[in-house]
C-alpha cells in the first residue's frame, strides 16, 4: 500500500515536472519577441534561479560528506559546465532557428545517446532491444526533420545540429555525474551544478559581453522570471524527487511525455502548428524513448 502511494506520488512529480521542463521552449520563443539575445536570455535565467540554489546548497548538505574527495568536486564543476551551462546555451541558440516543438523531439534523443556513451566509454553492453530503440528514435527524428525541409527554412540544419549538441552535453552530464549523485544526494549536486552553471553564464556575460541588461522592456523580464521559477528551479527539484521514489527507468517512461506537452504548449501559446508528418516522427521518436526505458520487457 505504501509503495503504491510511493509510486503515485512519485508519478504526479513526474508530469508536472517534465511539462513545466518543457515549457521552458515555449518561454524562450516568447522571450525572442523582445530581439533579446540568446546569451542575455540564459543569463537571466540564471540570475533569477541562482538565489534559490544557493539557499538549497547552504541548508541541504551532501549525503556521505565523508566519503567526498577533492577530485569529487572538480567534477562537479566539469558537469556543471558541460551539463547545464553548454547544454542550455545550445539549446537556447538553436530555438532561434526551429520550432519549440522540434526543439524538445530532437532533444529527446539522449537517453539514446546515454547508451551509446556508456558503450564506449564504461563497456557496457547493448542490448538488442536499445538497439531497436536506438533505431526507431532516430528513424523518428528523420522523419520530423524531413517534414521541416519541407518548410523550406534556411537555418533548420544549423538549429537541429544545435539542439543535438545540447542533447549531447546533456547526456554526457548524465552518464558521468551517476557516481556523484549517490555521494552528494540529488538535490544537492543539482543544486551546485546549477551553480557552477550560473556562474559559467555570468563569467561569459562579464569577459565577452558587458552590454546593457537594463533596457529591455518590462514585458521580457517578467518572462524570465516566470522561466526561471516555473521552468528552471521547481521542476529540478520535482524531478529529483520523481527520480528518487520512482527510479530514473520509470521516470523515463514518463519523461515521454515531454515532446508531446511542447507540442500543446507551442500550439495554444505560439500558434505552431505541427503537420501530419511531424507529429508522426514525434510518435515514433516517444515510442523509441519508451522501448529504451522499459526494461521489463525483452525483444
Amino acid at each position: 500500500m505504501q509503495n503504491t502511494q510511493l509510486s503515485s506520488q512519485g508519478i504526479i512529480l513526474a508530469i508536472i515536472g517534465i511539462i513545466l521542463f518543457s515549457a521552458k521552449a515555449v518561454l524562450v520563443k516568447l522571450a525572442y519577441k523582445y530581439n533579446i539575445s540568446s546569451e542575455h536570455l540564459l543569463l537571466f535565467r540564471m540570475l533569477f534561479s541562482l538565489p534559490i540554489y544557493l539557499v538549497f546548497a547552504t541548508y541541504k548538505k551532501p549525503l556521505q560528506k565523508e566519503k567526498i574527495r577533492k577530485i569529487d568536486y572538480v567534477w562537479i564543476l566539469f558537469f556543471g559546465f558541460v551539463g547545464y551551462y553548454l547544454a542550455s546555451y545550445f539549446d537556447f541558440l538553436g530555438l532561434q532557428y526551429i520550432k519549440a516543438g522540434l526543439e524538445r523531439i530532437i532533444l529527446f534523443v539522449y537517453p539514446t545517446l546515454v547508451i551509446i556513451i556508456s558503450w564506449l566509454f564504461f563497456k557496457k553492453s547493448i542490448t538488442n532491444k536499445q538497439l531497436f530503440a536506438i533505431l526507431i528514435t532516430y528513424i523518428g527524428v528523420i522523419v520530423t526533420f524531413w517534414g521541416e525541409i519541407q518548410l523550406e527554412n534556411t537555418n533548420i540544419v544549423l538549429g537541429v545540429s544545435l539542439i543535438f549538441l545540447s542533447a549531447l552535453t546533456y547526456a554526457i552530464y548524465l552518464v558521468g555525474s551517476g557516481w556523484l549523485i549517490p555521494k552528494f544526494g540529488v538535490v544537492t549536486f543539482t543544486s551546485y551544478a546549477m551553480i557552477v552553471s550560473s556562474m559559467c553564464i555570468i563569467i561569459q556575460y562579464i569577459m565577452f559581453d558587458r552590454q546593457d541588461i537594463m533596457s529591455y522592456p518590462l514585458e521580457l523580464y517578467i518572462i524570465c522570471i516566470i522561466m526561471a521559477i516555473f521552468s528552471t528551479i521547481i521542476p529540478s527539484y520535482l524531478i529529483s524527487a520523481a527520480i528518487a521514489k520512482l527510479g530514473a527507468s520509470d521516470f523515463s517512461i514518463i519523461a515521454s511525455l515531454g515532446p508531446v506537452s511542447t507540442i500543446v504548449l507551442a500550439h495554444f501559446f505560439l500558434g505552431e502548428n505541427l503537420s501530419y508528418i511531424q507529429i508522426s516522427g514525434a510518435v515514433v521518436v516517444i515510442l523509441g524513448v519508451y522501448v529504451v526505458s522499459n526494461k521489463n520487457k525483452t525483444i
